[in-house]
């Protein structure tokens, strides 16, 4: 049988000090879906459930109630009342037909003031509570994150996806026409495979970020120059379909770079889509490139309204976004982690002219991996 001395809470109490408790306390009955008390009541003491069960819970701030404990007989609730003089901050409900004993404030003050014992039994309690309480609303918290995130991030995939899955559609319905020329049918046949592997090396890229590691890649010297005139004729007709230009601002330098083609062109594609993100009626895209003789140093200025100053020091934190309907901000991170496997450099400014500026350097000669790890 539940009586006050056999709670943690009293246990320790002496004989008169319960004495004067035992006189005070109140039992009562309260059926199953009755509320003990309700927020925002008065505290005006603490309750030792005897028999049934008492259910603890609160409104969040997005409106549903979370239940944070269940108390049994022989625990206590209502005892942060005693530690300070605040209205209830959760509700207490029985959650079946359920005995208690209620302790009145002024008595447990009383002994309060006689007991440090029961003062530090009492802010003991008090910390367990709260820590469990955080705990399981930290639960509760991550858990939506985590299904928030999943959704954020499968959103994100299917607005990279939908460029080429467009123009994959539109070569499959040139290349089905019965009136389609040979050579109209052969365009369609290569850009099905261009699109392809731009996905391809989407899930690839995708992949490699989770997995936190990135596959030996080769970096061959190539003509930077010819590789950025490739990559203008690759995306200009895609981005004039969405009303943007795409404006080469000086002659691309012709100048020998370690680089692997298909996951810069990732780079690229990344930019320009955060580009036309906050471009969506149309605009204009600039790109430019210059070199020395440690690096080349490329940008991409886009005519939007610039970059948030909530943002900009953390735009290439994986999943940071700010006022994107779509995305995670994984596209950034993901540019950033090419760009550093290159042994590259990359960051973002406000244009003068109002809008944003990507701009990343790469090294002329790729240094070795041992020379690397001692410097």
């Amino acid at each position: 049988m539940v009586t006050l001395e056999s709670t943690r809470l009293f246990s320790q109490l002496p004989e008169n000090d319960l004495n004067l408790l035992r006189t005070a306390a109140q039992e009562v009955d309260f059926p199953a879906g009755a509320c003990v008390f309700e927020e925002g009541d008065p505290g005006n003491g603490l309750y030792v459930v005897k028999a049934g069960q008492v259910e603890i819970s609160a409104l969040l701030e997005n409106g549903q109630r979370q239940v944070f404990e269940l108390v049994r007989p022989g625990m206590v609730f209502g005892e942060m009342t005693v530690l300070d003089q605040a209205p209830r901050s959760a509700r207490a409900k029985a959650r079946q037909p359920t005995t208690v004993l209620f302790v009145p404030k002024t008595a447990l003050a009383a002994v309060v003031k006689k007991s440090p014992e029961l003062a530090l039994m009492l802010a003991e309690e008090v910390s367990r509570r709260l820590r469990e309480f955080n705990q399981q609303y930290l639960r509760q918290v991550l858990q939506a994150e985590r299904l928030s995130l999943v959704g954020r991030f499968a959103s994100s995939i299917v607005h990279d996806l939908k460029n080429p899955l467009a123009v994959i559609s539109l070569a499959s319905s040139i290349a089905c026409s019965p009136k389609a020329s040979n050579e109209n049918r052969k365009f369609a046949e290569e850009n099905i495979k261009k699109q392809l592997g731009r996905i391809t090396n989407l899930v690839n890229d995708i992949l490699e970020y989770a997995q936190g590691s990135s596959e030996s890649c080769d970096y061959p010297l190539v003509d930077y120059g010819v590789f950025l005139q490739s990559i203008i004729r690759e995306f200009k007709e895609e981005l004039e379909l969405n009303t943007v230009q795409l404006v080469p601002e000086n002659q691309m330098p012709s100048v020998l770079v370690p680089i692997n083609e298909k996951r810069l062109m990732r780079v690229f594609f990344n930019l320009f889509s955060n580009a036309m993100d906050e471009m969506p009626k149309g605009g204009a895209i600039y790109i430019r490139a210059h070199f020395n003789d440690q690096e080349v140093v490329t940008e991409v200025e886009d005519s939007g309204r610039g970059i948030a100053p909530e943002i900009i020091g953390r735009l290439f934190e994986a999943f940071a976004t700010f006022g994107k309907e779509k995305g995670t901000g994984l596209g950034l991170s993901i540019t950033q982690k090419i760009v550093e496997d290159h042994q590259g450099r990359i960051w973002a400014r406000n244009s003068e002219r109002g809008g944003a500026v990507f701009a990343f350097a790469l090294p002329r000669h790729r240094r070795d991996q041992k020379e690397m790890r001692k410097s």
